[in-house]
């Protein structure tokens, strides 16, 4: 995310809990390095195993590689 669009949400968020007596609660994320190559979708298995698919994917072939993922 820009730094830009951080501070618009920030200001957006202080702005609305102005009118409210609620505190703003806020998520603690980790930023990963940035990949070279993004996928659409990433599927983690509770193996560990992470499939990076992309759009257009051949859903069958997917169902396919995670059952026999999920049979290690």
């Amino acid at each position: 995310m820009a730094l830009k669009t951080l501070a618009r949400y920030v200001a957006r968020q202080r702005r609305a809990s102005a009118d409210k007596a609620a505190a703003p609660q806020w998520l603690a994320v980790e930023v990963s390095a940035r990949r070279e190559t993004m996928s659409d979708l990433q599927v983690l298995l509770p193996s560990g195993y992470r499939i990076e698919v992309k759009r257009g994917f051949d859903p069958a072939t997917l169902r396919q590689l995670v059952s026999v993922l999920e049979q290690r």
